[in-house]
Order: structure tokens, then C-alpha cells, then sequence
């Protein structure tokens, strides 16, 4: 009997000591915080993670994601500069830097935080949109756009201990009774520009066409001025050696012999018979008529 009171002893006492420990320590995990509050005031703020104790009934403890958090805004309609109604779908990023004044300012309560977020974007997302015109905006989408929203979204927000990673515009569309007629505009816009870049290329190669062609006619006027150059030397050589062969009145006559005959063969062909008057150079000189 005393041995069965004594296990029932260390039992009750095991779960008195767990209980109490339970009730002295709290544990901090990776990208929390912890708020230890005392008497309704904050008596300190613990990043570290680990196991950590407090004073129970006096001290409690408030656990804070201080992690990325996503969350997904509600489309809203903004008016560009131009007066063009838009679509606007945001979300964004957004996590706790300061868990003190998030808990001061909100009460740590996350649903409050997504209520000033939502505002804040809203806010940046419209006074963003509404300086620009809706050509400006569409050439901006991207890092431009999302750049811009962010900071303008994290000037309203840091107030609560909250900084907004990032604010992007996962869709920005046209509501449905002027999405065709914007679209039919843009087109026409964009073939224009398409026809001027036409234009200009044709023009181009145009130009250097002609440059080409008159670059080939140079060169050739060139190259036949300089052909007609070399064949006149090339007359003007054989004409100098032929004078310099038959230099004497013995080589001339020979020649001028020898020239007759090619003459007279030219004249006659293959079996033709040529007449001629006794008085004609021909004659003479193949009768050696004086």
C-alpha cells in the first residue's frame, strides 16, 4: 500500500513540475517573435529562437509571424490622367519589422494589418495610375509599375511596424465597353508605326541602291577609260615596232609586197578568179610594174 501511495506521489508531482513548466516557458520558433506582456504592457520583444521562460499569471505572451506573408488584394476601378476607366487586380508581400509597434498599433491581429495594407495600396495604386496616362501605364507594366505602387504603398504602412516587400499589379484590364475600342486603337497605332519603320527601310535601301549603282558605273567608265588607254598603247607599240621593221626602203617594199598579197587573198577567196586593170597597184605588184 505505501509503495502504490508513493507512485501515485511521483505521478502527481511529475505533472505538477510539467504544469508549472509548461506555465514558466514559452518557445520562440524560426521567423517569430515573441511579445511578453506584463500588466497590459510590453516588457519585451524575443526574436531569438529557443526555449524561454517568463513569470506566469503576471507575464503573457503573444506569438507574431515575422515571415513573408502573400495576400491578395480585391480588384478596384481607377481613372488614368487621360479619364480611362481601368481594372486594377493587386496583390502583395508584406511581413513584420517591427513587432512592437505592430502590436501597439494593431493589436497584433493580422486581419487589422490586411485592412491597412489593402488601404495603402489602393491608395498607391490609384494615385499611381491616376498621374499617367493609359499609353504611359501600359509601357510601364512590369518593375516600372510595381516600383512605383510599392514605395508609394510602404509611405503609409511603416507606421504599423509593417513593410510591404512588394505591391504588383497581377492584372491591369479595361472594363467591357471600351476594352474593344481601345484595342482597335492600338492596333491601328501600332500598324502605323509598323508602316513608318517600312517606309523608312525601303527608303534606306533605296538609297543604298543607288549609291551601289553608281559606285559599279564608276568603276566601269574607270576600267573601259583604262582598257581604251591600254589598247591605244598597245597600237601605238605595234605601230613603233612595225616602223622600226621596215625602216629601210628594201623592208618596205616587202611589206607593202606582203600586204598586197593578203589583200589580193582576201579578195579572191577559195577558187575565184580576179581581174585587174594593168594600171592598179595590185598589178604592178605582182608584175613588178614600175
Amino acid at each position: 500500500m505505501k509503495s502504490g501511495k508513493k507512485d501515485i506521489f511521483i505521478i502527481f508531482l511529475v505533472v505538477i513540475v510539467g504544469i508549472i513548466l509548461m506555465m514558466t516557458t514559452y518557445t520562440v520558433h524560426q521567423n517569430e517573435s515573441a511579445i511578453i506582456i506584463r500588466l497590459g504592457k510590453i516588457r519585451t520583444v524575443e526574436s531569438n529562437p529557443g526555449i524561454h521562460l517568463h513569470v506566469p499569471f503576471i507575464e503573457s505572451t503573444t506569438m507574431v509571424y515575422t515571415g513573408d506573408i502573400l495576400y491578395d488584394i480585391p480588384t478596384s476601378d481607377v481613372i488614368t490622367s487621360d479619364k480611362k476607366s481601368m481594372i486594377a487586380d493587386d496583390y502583395v508581400v508584406w511581413s513584420i519589422t517591427d513587432p512592437k509597434k505592430y502590436y501597439q498599433t494593431l493589436g497584433a491581429i493580422r486581419g487589422r494589418a490586411e485592412e491597412r495594407i489593402e488601404a495603402a495600396v489602393y491608395n498607391a495604386t490609384k494615385n499611381t495610375i491616376s498621374s499617367m496616362t493609359q499609353d504611359q501605364i501600359i509601357a510601364a507594366r512590369g518593375n516600372t509599375l510595381t516600383k512605383l505602387i510599392t514605395e508609394a504603398s510602404n509611405s503609409d504602412i511603416t507606421q504599423y511596424g509593417i513593410n510591404i516587400e512588394i505591391a504588383e499589379i497581377k492584372a491591369l484590364d479595361l472594363p467591357d465597353d471600351n476594352k474593344e475600342a481601345v484595342y482597335e486603337r492600338m492596333i491601328s497605332e501600332r500598324n502605323n508605326i509598323a508602316a513608318g519603320y517600312t517606309a523608312k527601310g525601303n527608303a534606306e535601301a533605296q538609297k543604298i541602291r543607288n549609291e551601289t549603282d553608281k559606285e559599279v558605273n564608276i568603276t566601269i567608265a574607270n576600267a573601259e577609260a583604262e582598257a581604251a588607254k591600254i589598247e591605244a598603247e598597245g597600237e601605238a607599240e605595234y605601230m613603233r615596232i612595225l616602223s622600226d621593221a621596215y625602216n629601210d626602203e628594201g623592208k618596205a617594199d616587202f611589206y607593202n609586197f606582203i600586204r598586197g598579197l593578203d589583200s589580193l587573198d582576201a579578195m579572191a577567196g577559195e577558187n575565184k578568179t580576179v581581174i585587174l586593170d594593168k594600171d592598179s597597184e595590185l598589178a604592178k605588184l605582182l608584175y613588178g610594174l614600175k
